[in-house]
């Protein structure tokens, strides 16, 4: 007797519209939810999905409508979606859970739903004027209006663009490059106002009508002339001027398409109302998304937050139920006739706030404008004209709010000026041969990431990143891959921004998690998931780290370690190397050792047949090559302190001989750094951290690119944080410059302690300052003296009793069965994998 039991009957989805948002939902909850629904979709255009953004190169001739489609009817066939091109939705029955439709030729289908999403999108405002339903009159919003366009400037002369925004002004450049004679009419006095400013504005005017575009500013236009024949002739405007015209493209602005939702009595206000799951607040089975919903008061019209509505949607759909959407603070960077375009946030300035503004109207291809707008230290508005490289980086300022003083005088000059020589211009991407590697930290070239964009139809540079990890890791081609997407998709869209995520068991980030646990005084990882409402009942590799590291942190001696929440270099205190075996650090105080110290390590490496002995960048002696099973008596017998070199924690505290011995040292610098390293060594941190100590401003321990930097001086000494020697160099910031090695201890302790209560896991301190402002950092340690003693405090009640991992083992929570060769296949249990293959997944911790 067959015992299988009956698959599971799917539910039925319907989705209304075919356009960019409503596919992106269905691909998304494909990837997670693939059996989850018979899915059936009605769109209105005989076409398949394409995008809608490419259509102003394909006015152009730059592309064709093959070139811009995004998903081809095979797609629709290979995931059982079952796509009615060319219908019409007419009627939705809410009772009967029905969608009605009808085609071009008055035929009617209908097909029941259990989940309907109404993804209608917009449709083009029309000007109420006499003439406007004359033959020769367009709209701009379609394939149709793109075709009849082009077939237009075939037979006629004369065409007149209502409306100076993005579409207008790609209409009429596509409409000249096809041999028409165009006027561009605007009401306004300057173009493109809702993106730009009137600087900008008005270089955008000059530059087109060098090029050949005329304009008619400020113009009313009271009607639309016929001609004999029936056809528009001419635009007549309210002062009695006219201006011939064979061809109208009415480029004025889009609605929220909401007839339908309307009809169905769902609610709409500015577009079919929305909650935070993208359901209507009308009916829990329909759901909305795209620019025809309304999330709170707002219809949003750019990719990204269309793209992030339809992630969140598709989450819901899969029956998930965790996803939210808040709502965007977007940016505008575009491309306009060549021209590049950006703006974000306050860019038009107003009381309050002050401008730092860059013109330069002579400039090659156009002229080059920037203007930012500050307030309250603090970047709240941008816009950038001709030279956009550095948008994204000003829309990260003003999104994160950070403090610009300690950069304001380089603000103006962009990220390359700060410390990232990794933007290059527009000019440059273009330019670049498709095997040019863009990404050197992940190897991946040009070709590559526009390939990615063209097939996958990437929008975003979080998804560029995803696909290719281009920009993924240092970021200093961030500026190059953004250039590439521009003129690879069309445009360029910031991301939503959101809160990250710890990982994908939860939908907190780092902050908010730290908060409750200090708020909540949770004490277990355990309470913490439970608080929390942890997707994943245990975590995972990513946040149980995490959430360990926050707890330890928080409440030192009340949190207990676990250490099978550690990466496993962590756990069996010593550096995994690619072949499984392990490399052993013992610390030198501030680099400093003896004969008999070198002698034990000398000892050791011949008993234990140890194959390579290196001195370290940090001024120790590394041993690699060490057998898991011969660890413990490779600590006992070499007899000295751990080096922490695997863990999140004080690393080294790399010195110069100083004035005990250089004849240009001014202070002892080797002492200090003795001090410093006895002080602090047993400090465990969000991510790991790195001291020096120069005895003079010659700097040979190189302390501008620490953690923490200390260089002596003939008045004492100078503290230098947050630098960093990694695969993107920063140079450290001046801290404070101090007079005893007391003051010295106090204050790098309270830098630390703030960085360690405050800081991410994972991030390093030049990540924490950057993302906090060096003058928070200076408020609560320089200007708040009993708060600086208040963590210089804490960090040594936290430290205190604090043990060595390789000489109290039960003390520090160490596993010695793990060492064991007779369990050793046993201990790929605590990892979920042999410690060889650890490796890989150990690589990016590092």
């Amino acid at each position: 007797m067959d015992m299988t039991p009956p698959p599971l009957k799917r539910q039925r989805l319907v989705m209304v519209g075919n356009g960019m948002a409503g596919v992106r939902t269905l691909e998304e909850l494909l990837k997670i939810a693939p059996d989850l629904y018979d899915i059936t979709v009605f769109g209105a255009e005989p076409h398949p999905n394409y995008n809608r953004i490419l259509l102003s190169p394909v006015l152009a001739g730059e592309q064709t409508m093959d070139d811009i489609i995004l998903n081809d009817w095979a797609w629709y066939t290979d995931h059982g979606i079952t796509l009615h091109a060319g219908w019409t939705v007419t009627r939705v029955d809410r009772v009967k859970r029905v969608v009605h439709a009808t085609n071009a030729a008055g035929e009617s289908i209908s097909a029941g739903y259990d989940r309907l999403v109404m993804a209608t999108g917009s449709n083009p405002f029309i000007l109420p004027i006499p003439g406007n339903q004359l033959q020769g009159v367009l709209a701009y919003r379609d394939m149709a209006d793109t075709q009849a366009m082009i077939d237009a400037a075939a037979t006629y002369q004369h065409a007149v663009v209502i409306g100076g925004g993005l579409l207008g002004l790609e209409a009429a450049n596509g409409l000249m490059k096809r041999g028409m004679k165009v006027h561009v009419v605007h009401v306004m006095p300057t173009l493109m106002e809702r993106q730009l400013d009137t600087q900008a504005g008005k270089m955008l005017q000059q530059s087109l009508q060098a090029r050949g575009m005329g304009f008619l500013m400020g113009a009313q236009t009271q009607e639309l002339v016929a001609g004999d024949d029936g056809r528009v002739k001419a635009v007549r405007f309210k002062d009695g001027s006219e201006v011939a015209a064979d061809l109208v493209v009415m480029a004025v602005g889009i609605r929220p398409n909401t007839a339908l939702a309307e009809a169905m009595k769902l609610h709409v206000n500015r577009g079919i109302v929305v909650n935070d799951t993208l359901q209507t607040t009308t009916d829990p089975r329909i759901y909305a998304v795209g620019e025809c919903a309304a999330h709170r008061g707002i219809a949003y019209g750019l990719v990204a937050p269309l793209f992030e509505q339809g992630k969140v949607l598709a989450n819901h759909l899969a029956e998930y139920g965790i996803g939210r959407y808040t709502g965007s603070l977007t940016s505008t960077k575009l491309k306009v006739t060549g021209i590049d375009l950006f703006s974000a946030g306050e860019f038009q300035g107003g009381e309050g706030t002050e401008e730092i503004v860059m013109s330069d109207p002579t400039a090659p291809n156009g002229g080059v404008y920037k203007k930012l707008v500050l307030k309250n230290d603090k970047l709240v508005g941008a816009c950038l004209y001709g030279d956009t490289v550095d948008g994204s980086w000003y829309f990260k300022l003003l999104r994160d709010g950070r403090s610009i003083t300690d950069i304001r005088d380089r603000l103006m000059f962009g990220e390359s000026n700060i410390g990232d020589a990794g933007h290059q211009g527009h000019n440059k991407a273009a330019a670049m041969a498709d095997t040019d590697e863009v990404c050197g930290c992940n190897g991946v070239t040009k070709g590559t990431i526009c390939k990615a964009i063209r097939d996958k139809g990437l929008f975003t540079l979080d998804e560029v990143r995803k696909h290719t990890k281009a920009s993924a890791s240092c970021g200093s081609c961030t500026g190059l891959v953004e250039q590439l997407i521009m003129f690879t998709a069309g445009g360029d869209y910031s991301a939503t921004p959101k809160t990250k995520a710890i990982c994908g068991c939860t939908s907190h980030g780092h902050q908010a998690v730290r908060e409750a646990i200090r708020d909540q005084k949770l004490l277990t990882i355990a309470n913490v998931f439970q608080a929390l409402d942890w997707k994943t009942p245990n975590g995972c590799a990513t946040c149980r780290p995490a959430v360990n590291y926050y707890l330890i942190s928080t409440w030192p001696k009340q949190a207990k370690d676990d250490p099978q929440s550690r990466f496993i270099n962590e756990r069996s205190h010593a550096n995994i190397q690619k072949d499984g075996t392990y490399s052993v650090i013992p610390r030198m105080w501030g680099g400093e050792t003896t004969a008999s110290e070198l002698r034990r390590i000398a000892d050791a490496v011949d008993k234990y047949n140890i194959p390579t002995v290196k001195v370290t960048g940090g001024q120790r002696i590394d041993l690699l090559g060490v057998k898991k099973e011969d660890l413990q008596a490779v600590w006992k017998d070499i007899g000295m302190p751990s080096g922490h070199a695997y863990a999140k924690a004080l690393r080294t505290v790399k010195t110069c001989v100083g004035s005990e011995w250089c004849r240009m040292g001014t202070q002892d610098s080797t002492q200090m750094g003795k001090d410093l390293e006895r002080a602090m060594w047993r400090m465990y941190a969000p991510h790991k951290v790195k001291f020096a100590v120069s005895g003079c401003p010659r700097n040979c321990a190189e302390a501008g690119i620490k953690d923490v930097g200390i260089i002596g001086v003939d008045s004492g000494w100078e503290m230098y944080v947050a630098g960093n020697g990694g695969i993107k160099t920063e140079v450290a910031h001046f801290f404070v410059k101090l007079k005893t090695a007391e003051e010295v201890l106090e204050y790098t302790g309270a830098f630390c302690e703030l960085y360690r209560q405050e800081g991410w896991y994972l991030e390093r301190t030049v990540h924490w300052v950057n993302r906090v402002g060096l003058d928070y950092v200076k408020k609560k340690i320089l200007d708040d003296h009993a708060g600086r003693q208040a963590l210089w405090e804490q960090l040594q009640f936290a430290l205190d009793g604090e043990p060595d991992p390789w000489f109290e083992l039960d003390k520090a929570s160490v596993d010695a069965r793990q060492f064991s060769p007779v369990v050793l296949a046993a201990d790929a249990g605590l990892v979920g994998t042999a410690d060889t293959e650890a490796v890989a997944a150990l690589s990016s911790s590092r």
